[in-house]
């Protein structure tokens, strides 16, 4: 749920008509977006605001006054169909991009929108749509971080760069006092909060014009001198930063259209990059998309009988256009600021609030059904069950892992696994192929806690065999303090079996994650299901654990199948 406030008196400027002053009459008009309204005094300015909770957060375009006036225009029948967002022409504005931030924070886009109408109301919006587009979507600055620009009183070109943490410095916005980039981060409330983004670099990014001076400390804050937006300023730069291209061009475009809509231009900006696949980019970029959405499949999800007509003024009025595309299905056009339409089931939903949901006449499901667990979760309780009685705790890990934890540390050459094609974190980049070094990373981060520790996991592993990929629930459990053993891992593989009513056979096996001699194959009615053995000094030293260790991993879907026929 996201809430944010809006002055009444501003939003029915923005939506040219006027509204209920009843908060009754007017939720019914705003539970059409999926809002509530309640009236609250800001904090900020001193009068009365309407407080908006949006229960749809997947609605970006619905974070700001302009983005509700939008959607309530539609329908309220005062502007239906698709609204034409487009650059009005070049700016004549470029950003050239630093070759060093190819991996501390690769991507810019920018627009330039003049004759903008600014109120103060018109910008504490644009500040909360900043802060929540940086905070939810750019997922606290890490993706992508907003900034805005009094843009007349910037030289052009500007340069995307980085710079050394104490060689350069600037009065933030909201201070008068001039700071370096390490100060910044040691002082500024902003690079208290989100310094650690870029603290493990050795050069931190910066954004400068032509005459060197400093648009802002990204993804940080703003300098004070251009970074300032007031009632006075007429031309806005707006400039995102951030490790995800798309995001950094999903929040650009909605914070632009934003400015549009309070009377603005759009102008673009020309980004050279010295890598990536395009090294020219022109920004912002207000991409429509086509879908096709078959009537059937309308009348069937909604369970009323729509026309091809009925359908496009009401897909008109939420906002879409559309045309006929067969006697049985429409061609729907998506607006650029709708990022939550990934079905046609998500268009459904809007012909279906277009059209009344109160309108539609509840009925039951034509057909009953019961749900259930697996056995192979009834079974999977019952090894968690047993495995708690045996004295372990259990934990829960990724999936994701990487080749240094799964084979280095754990002393294996390495083998073929299921790997990331765009890992977007270093330390994930396969997926794991056994649960033991899950449980060894575990012990290695509660080095400081009191033993014996004793931890097991119930999870995926997928194994990959040439082309053949597998998934496979295993159980793998571990022990360690002073006077671990082969002895007492072996112990807890044969209560485990027992309490399953099974009897187990151990084998010398050999494994280099374990010590030579004490490590053992666990079998079962002649089928090999897992290993247990005392862990190498080496893996111990590679995961800085100072006390022995003994684990154990069993294939929990072969246990099943044998404790089944058993």
């Amino acid at each position: 749920m996201v809430t944010i406030s809006v002055q009444q008196e501003d939003l029915e400027e923005l939506i040219q008509a006027k509204l209920p002053r009843d908060l009754s009459a007017l939720n019914e008009i705003l539970g059409q977006i999926k809002c509530e309204a309640s009236r609250a005094i800001s904090e900020e300015s001193g009068v009365e605001e309407l407080s908006l909770e949006n229960k749809d957060t997947n609605r970006p375009d619905l974070w700001s006054p302009e983005g509700i006036a939008r959607a309530l225009r539609g329908f309220l029948g005062l502007e239906t169909g698709l609204k034409d967002y487009r650059v009005a022409a070049a700016s004549g504005t470029s950003v050239k991009v630093d070759a060093r931030l190819g991996k501390i924070r690769p991507f810019i886009a920018c627009s330039i929108v003049k004759n903008v109408r600014l109120t103060d109301a018109a910008i504490r919006g644009l500040m909360h749509l900043q802060d929540k587009l940086d905070d939810s979507y750019g997922r606290q600055r890490s993706r992508s971080s907003i900034g805005l620009y009094e843009y007349d009183l910037i030289v052009p070109p500007l340069r995307y760069t980085v710079a050394r943490p104490d060689e350069i410095g600037f009065i933030p916005l909201g201070t008068n006092e001039q700071m370096t980039l390490r100060e910044i981060i040691a002082k500024h409330p902003k690079g208290i909060e989100h310094g650690h983004i870029v603290e493990g670099n050795p050069l931190w990014p910066i954004l400068l014009d032509s005459k060197n001076s400093v648009l802002s400390f990204p993804p940080i804050i703003n300098s004070n001198d251009l970074g300032r937006i007031t009632p006075r300023t007429h031309s806005v730069l707006v400039e995102v930063t951030g490790t995800s291209l798309s995001t950094v061009l999903n929040a650009l475009m909605m914070v632009t259209i934003s400015l549009v809509d309070r009377g603005g231009r759009t102008y673009s900006a020309i980004i050279h990059y010295p890598y990536g696949s395009t090294r020219k980019a022109v920004t912002p970029v207000f991409k429509t998309n086509r879908m096709r959405l078959g009537l059937d499949y309308v009348r069937h999800a909604l369970g009323i009988e729509v026309s091809a007509s009925e359908a496009i003024r009401l897909l008109r009025k939420a906002r879409f256009d559309a045309t006929k595309a067969s006697s049985d299905s429409l061609s729907v056009i998506v607006p650029c600021f709708r990022l939550d339409i990934m079905h046609p089931v998500d268009i459904i939903e809007d012909i279906g609030i277009a059209y009344g949901l109160n309108r539609i006449e509840p009925r039951w499901p034509p057909h009953g059904t019961v749900g259930g667990i697996t056995q192979q979760h009834e079974f999977n309780d019952l090894l968690r069950e047993l495995a708690i009685g045996l004295g372990f705790q259990e934990v829960l890990t990724f999936v994701l892992s990487n080749p240094e934890k799964l084979f280095t540390r754990m002393n294996l050459p390495t083998q073929t696994i299921v790997e990331l094609q765009n890992p977007r974190v270093q330390t994930l980049t396969c997926l794991r192929n056994w649960l033991i070094p899950s449980l060894m990373d575990i012990l290695s981060s509660n080095v400081h806690v009191e033993y014996p520790q004793r931890v097991f996991e119930l999870g995926d592993c997928i194994v990959r065999n040439g082309s053949e990929v597998k998934e496979i629930v295993k159980l793998a459990g571990i022990t360690c303090h002073a006077e671990a053993s082969f002895t007492e891992a072996k112990a807890s593989v044969e209560a485990l079996a027992a309490n399953l009513g099974l009897q187990c056979q151990i084998g010398e096996v050999g494994h280099s994650s374990f010590l030579e001699g004490r490590a053992a194959s666990v079998s079962s009615g002649g089928k090999e299901i897992g290993i247990v053995g005392e862990l190498h000094p080496q893996v111990l030293e590679n995961w800085g654990i100072q006390n022995p260790a003994a684990a154990f991993e069993l294939d929990a879907q072969e246990l099943r199948l044998l404790a089944a026929n058993h």
